[in-house]
């Protein structure tokens, strides 16, 4: 069989860290193409990993035709660049945040079922294990009608959306991070499309709820949202308290935890302490069989399936349309910090 074609557009720090090591481990995987910016830059990373074609141009590297594209450029790049993937045949994943507008992030839906290519985004916590399985088990009903959710996630990233200091931890790293994808309130900087991609884009898998409107306030530090608080109303009456803050200290494991609570019992996931407890009306309890580290972060699960799907294989637990509503979720929250915590709308497919 021959295998999977596969493209990086925006091979810069992340990429290099994690999305291409991950791809470079899989038999099934060649590196066909890869862009980014800089020539010198460019030749080092084709010739590091050993990819077949580079230009700082990503429509040379899609006329190649690959069949699969990771799209990891500075977020307001996504939709042009993953637009294009898709419309060349390709199977895409897109770095998070999706976009920044939720409008073109509801477009790159449609035009991913229109081409029937498979669409999925960075969302690396969807992917860890026993987390399919209880987004399964709270479809089917495990604690009933959806009431509420709490949602915290408070990550090590004060360094990365504030000064220039912080940066020099990954001097060791193949690239540095870029101040202007993380610093830039015009690029979509700041801890909410940074950071609460993540913890969105995890809460929607596990809740499917489908938000009408949210209220937010904000710290803001050098331009850029450092902390985040928002209620969220959600169809069918549902409510969802949302907060972050990049407050963990360096060498620390993140804050990450979903409270779900519904009309025939509770969930509580703390993934900062791999544990996930079940609580039903009926007396049953339940942990799940979680072992130390389980739930430490893991960049690999996004890639992976990405090309499993390509395969004809795997499960999508970070689709195009989960991208879409955290999309719109952060959009709105912004706005709505912007007007000192007026209700707006979450922009609807």
């Amino acid at each position: 069989m021959s295998k999977l074609k596969a493209a990086v557009i925006g091979a810069g720090w992340f990429a290099a860290h994690s999305h291409i090591p991950v791809l470079a481990t899989r038999d099934e995987v060649e590196l066909d193409g890869v862009c980014r910016l800089g020539a010198a830059d460019l030749a080092r990373v084709k010739d590091h990993f050993g990819f077949a074609f580079a230009s700082e141009d990503y429509r040379e590297v899609l006329a190649r035709k690959p069949d699969i594209v990771v799209v990891s450029s500075p977020h307001a790049l996504h939709y042009e660049q993953a637009r294009a993937a898709l419309e060349g045949g390709a199977h895409v994943m897109c770095e998070k945040p999706m976009t920044l507008d939720p409008g073109q992030a509801w477009d790159l839906v449609r035009i991913a079922e229109e081409h029937d290519r498979h669409l999925l985004i960075a969302n690396s916590h969807n992917y860890l294990p026993h987390v399919a399985d209880l987004h399964d088990r709270i479809a089917d009903g495990l604690i009933g009608e959806i009431e509420h959710v709490a949602c915290s996630f408070i990550s090590v990233t004060r360094e990365v959306f504030t000064g220039a200091d912080g940066l020099k931890r990954w001097d060791a790293a193949f690239f540095r991070p870029d101040r202007s994808t993380w610093q830039d309130p015009a690029g979509g900087g700041g801890f909410a499309y940074g950071q609460l991609s993540h913890s969105l884009a995890l809460m929607y898998y596990l809740s499917g709820l489908d938000p009408e409107k949210v209220s937010a306030l904000t710290r803001q530090a050098e331009g850029v949202d450092i902390a985040d608080a928002a209620v969220l109303g959600c169809a069918g009456g549902a409510t969802v308290s949302i907060s972050g803050s990049v407050a963990m200290p360096q060498g620390e494991r993140a804050l990450m935890r979903v409270f779900l609570a519904g009309s025939l019992g509770l969930i509580t996931a703390e993934f900062d302490l791999d544990r996930c407890e079940i609580k039903l009306n009926d007396g049953t309890r339940e942990m799940l069989p979680l072992k130390p580290g389980d739930w430490a972060v893991n960049s690999a699960g996004p890639v992976d399936a990405l090309a499993d799907l390509a395969l004809g294989r795997g499960r999508n637990q970070s689709s195009g349309s989960i991208g879409a509503l955290t999309t719109a979720t952060i959009h709105a929250m912004l706005r709505s910090a912007a007007e000192d915590g007026v209700m707006m709308p979450v922009q609807a497919q």
